[in-house]
């Protein structure tokens, strides 16, 4: 196992260098130039359009403009030609306001999903079953901008208390206990709406795997053995339902990136999802190659921690 992991981060370090390449040359193959050198900018002379373009080595050739930018990157020495502010700290930043709104919505997300879809595949054709198919089907196929929208109405109405950002103005001054319950108030609401769709569509599968599994000849055996329901359930049937899952647990790593950029922007979250928007927008190319490379670190560990755990929920794949 311990052969099987090193083997593995080897050849992970080394797919990371050629996505870095790729997604490098990809996003300078794109149409559009940076805003701060744009020649359309009644602001901009000629020279400083020249000495911008020098600083940012963007008339260099592409294959050196990649080693400046893994230079700077690894010195900490990139910056944005938004605002020439230091790209690490900036995404360190917006990392901290989406690690929690991230890790609320994946809790919400997989403590509901579970539950709702074991119990809807062990009774199966119930009232259960069918209203969970129903709710499920109608928050899947209802955009989640639209709910969003719908709740901060519902809620602005009737409670007349603010939902939007990350904290209410006018309680910075107060005492710590307020402002922490004012800032979990603001991220309860869109980590559950992005974690609505997650439980609508993870509860199916589960399902849909446990109806599968639960109907297999280990699972009467060890009901002909007496063992206890939860047992033939829990021990025996999830386990062997989990495989799938765990792939989808280790992709879900990215979602840190790019997973909450419609409700960071509606509910007007500064995460890490609206940096990337408007990096885009901004053509702000040192920070759109950096998250592409940090979610391509994400997925690469998400899929790494996957193969580790196929392991250890099933004995079978150390062989």
């Amino acid at each position: 196992m311990t052969n099987f992991i090193i083997r593995s981060i080897g050849q992970r370090l080394v797919l990371l260098v050629f996505i870095s390449i790729i997604s490098h040359a990809i996003v300078h193959l794109a149409p559009g130039e940076p805003s701060l050198v744009d020649p359309a900018n009644p602001m901009m002379k000629a020279e400083d359009i020249a000495r911008i373009r020098a600083a940012f080595h963007l008339d260099d050739p592409i294959h050196l403009q990649y080693a400046y930018w893994i230079r700077d990157l690894m010195s900490g020495e990139l910056k944005s030609f938004k605002d020439s502010q230091p790209v690490l700290p900036k995404i360190w930043d917006r990392f901290l306001n989406s690690l929690p709104l991230f890790l609320i919505g994946t809790l919400i997300t997989w403590f509901l999903a579970f539950p709702m879809g074991i119990q809807a595949a062990l009774h199966r054709g119930s009232l259960f079953d069918r209203a969970g198919t129903f709710f499920s089907y109608a928050f899947i196929s209802i955009p989640g901008f639209f709910l969003s929208l719908i709740l901060i109405i519902l809620v602005v109405k009737t409670f007349d208390v603010p939902v939007i950002g990350m904290r209410t103005f006018g309680l910075e001054d107060s005492p710590l206990f307020f402002r922490s319950m004012d800032r979990l108030w603001h991220l309860t609401i869109p980590a559950v709406m992005s974690a609505v769709t997650g439980v609508a569509v993870l509860s199916r599968y589960v399902r849909s795997q446990m109806l599968e599994v639960i109907h297999q000849d280990y699972i009467r055996t060890a009901r002909a053995k007496g063992l206890p329901e939860d047992v033939v359930i829990y021990r025996h049937g999830l386990r062997n339902a989990l495989l799938p899952f765990i792939t989808m647990f280790g992709l879900t790593l990215p979602g840190l990136i790019g997973g909450s950029v419609i409700f960071e922007t509606i509910f007007a979250w500064p995460g890490m999802g609206r940096l990337g928007y408007e990096a885009i927008l901004g053509r702000d190319f040192p920070v759109i190659m950096t998250l592409n490379f940090i979610t391509a670190i994400l997925v690469l560990v998400g899929t790494l921690l996957s193969d580790i755990l196929y392991a250890v929920v099933d004995p079978r794949i150390k062989f």
